[in-house]
């Protein structure tokens, strides 16, 4: 085996093979591992990057799973009040993989300004709800804090802030109105204490975070009913099956649903990425193997004398066979090499300087985030030896139709 791998190695280290046909395509097929590599790389990181992102964008403001009476109302705003008293809550013991369930409520309302008016959904929370999810897109000031008084400091988004001429500690006078008497607007004024930019504009053009005592006033609801309810989940890609179950340990007045269901098409257009990225990993495999393939089947035309040679010393077709393998092994692991240090480069670079600009319009991120795992590097590294070694079984195969003698009198 040792043999073997010397006589591979002087197949790519000799003077003479810099100077052979072989050399240019060679050089082409350790150039397409490396671009497929880099390319591979940079599909599922920035791909798996902005899925995460934006998924833990929805997480933050949502959570995973949101309980609500059960009603036709489509919109954000919760009409119905639960009771606070629920078995699942403050622990959903009835369902395994839940880790906090938090209350909420919101309500409609205008806020105005001297020069302008605009509409926002105020959602109410209490001291125990994850704000610090939210610490990430925090532009300005700080997370309102919540104790035992009722607090009139608000979450706002910069969005809405400059469409109002808003900035960080100003007094906001909100209206909201009554569903009852003469339906005269309740008036609140808050104080903006911090501004947020999620990116979203779902969000962003609407979400005003503030204490859940407020909504109970408005709503005149006692100090134990609530909007419903937000459940947080210890594995998110488990989160379709502990909705259903949820769903299941409801009773029938109360309804559920997952925020894949709730966004659907923002999950949607997520599930795209897998399918993109999978695309992009077929196709660079493809392109390197053929040209692996090309490569290794000029590399055995042109050492046909040396293939002669050792079978007349009594080498079996095995034998020569695995010196060529092993051949390709080393130009394989010399584009990983080169592809590897490239393409993670980029990535560390665009993780850290934020180079590449998107537009949150679109992709809902203003910097094309990145998820550097080992665990993908590896699979993909393994992925394409395994792959391209069991593809280039098939051109080795030509060295058994090499006969020893018509070899040493090749030229």
């Amino acid at each position: 085996m040792k043999l073997e791998y010397f006589i591979a190695k002087r197949l790519v280290t000799t003077k003479n093979h810099k100077s052979s046909v072989s050399t240019p395509i060679i050089k082409i097929a350790v150039t397409a591992i490396a671009l497929g590599i880099i390319m591979m790389l940079v599909s599922v990181a920035t791909g798996l990057g902005l899925k995460y992102k934006i998924r833990d964008k929805i997480s933050a403001f949502s959570g995973h799973i949101v309980i609500t009476a059960y009603n036709s109302n489509a919109s954000e705003v919760t009409l119905q009040p639960l009771d606070l008293n629920q078995k699942f809550y403050p622990n959903f013991d009835d369902v395994n993989g839940i880790e906090k369930v938090q209350p909420f409520a919101t309500k409609a309302g205008i806020i105005r300004t001297d020069d302008a008016f605009e509409g926002i959904v105020y959602k109410g929370v209490d001291k125990t709800y994850h704000l610090d999810e939210i610490l990430d897109y925090l532009d300005e000031g700080r997370l309102p804090e919540y104790t035992d008084e009722t607090s009139n400091e608000i979450l706002m988004s910069t969005y809405v802030a400059n469409r109002l001429n808003l900035k960080l500690g100003d007094k906001v006078t909100t209206y909201f109105m009554k569903d009852w008497g003469n339906k005269v607007p309740n008036v609140r004024q808050f104080e903006i204490v911090g501004l947020y930019n999620s990116g979203l504009q779902q969000f962003d053009e609407n979400i005003v975070i503030g204490d859940l005592r407020h909504v109970q006033r408005l709503n005149r609801w006692g100090v134990d009913e609530v909007g419903g309810f937000e459940v947080i989940v210890n594995d998110f890609d488990n989160i379709e099956s502990i909705g259903a179950d949820v769903y299941l340990s409801l009773p029938s007045t109360i309804d559920s649903k997952t925020i894949v269901e709730k966004y659907a098409s923002i999950f949607s257009w997520l599930d795209m990425f897998d399918f993109n990225i999978k695309v992009i990993i077929i196709i660079m495999i493809v392109v390197a193997s053929i040209n692996m393939i090309v490569a290794l089947l000029v590399l055995i035309l042109e050492r046909t004398q040396m293939i002669g040679m050792l079978k007349a010393l009594g080498a079996n077709n095995w034998s020569v066979r695995k010196i060529f393998m092993y051949n390709a092994l080393y130009l394989i692991g010399k584009g990983l090499l080169y592809g590897n240090l490239i393409g993670l480069g980029l990535l560390f670079i665009q993780k850290y300087t934020g180079f590449v600009k998107l537009d949150p319009t679109s992709y809902y991120v203003r910097e094309a985030p990145v998820l550097i795992r080992f665990s993908d590097v590896m699979l993909l590294n393994l992925g394409v030896v395994l792959i391209a070694m069991l593809v280039l079984f098939v051109p080795s195969y030509l060295v058994t139709k090499i006969s020893p003698i018509k070899a040493i009198k090749y030229d």
